[in-house]
């Protein structure tokens, strides 16, 4: 079945640049006393250019549901790992509709599209078997201050 919602690319839909720099700082950046400007910013990059980074929207029409990013590099301590799927969001009352899974699968898509043989993903211990019910692989725990898990996900072989 279709999913009842859209993805697109923020490059496409920039009427959801606020929003999306405001969740992404809400949710990872805020308690670590990073200015929300500094997002703003890094998410402007976004804007600019066909690369890496890329930020995806899901929405129904005018309403943000969520969202979900590909970048070069999403853990200091795993610099040689890329692309990454990062900064995965679905709004609390979008929760439970299949939103995050379709998102996450379209960032792989783009990874894979544009040759990357494999995409990287990390989250905290309690997020683990959500991503391996996905099917990403863990490949390390306890990386980085957070302990966080290592996930990767191999482009699929052709048939």
């Amino acid at each position: 079945m279709a999913p009842d919602f859209t993805i697109s690319d923020l490059r496409h839909a920039p009427e959801f640049f606020d929003t999306v720099a405001d969740r992404i700082w809400q949710a990872w950046w805020k308690r670590h006393g990073v200015p929300e400007a500094y997002i703003v910013e890094r998410l402007r990059e976004n804007m600019a250019g066909t690369g890496l980074p890329i930020a995806l929207v899901a929405h129904r029409g005018p309403a943000f549901l969520g969202m979900a990013s590909l970048l070069v590099s999403d853990l200091d301590e795993r610099p040689q790992y890329t692309p990454w799927v990062a900064a995965v969001w679905t709004e609390p009352e979008a929760r439970g509709q299949g939103i995050a899974p379709v998102l996450i699968e379209r960032a792989c898509l783009e990874a894979f599209s544009r040759g990357h043989a494999r995409v990287y993903l990390c989250a905290a211990p309690p997020r683990r078997a959500y991503y391996e019910q996905l099917g990403w692989i863990p490949i390390e725990d306890g990386v980085g201050a957070l302990k966080l898990t290592v996930f990767v996900r191999e482009r699929p072989k052709a048939v």
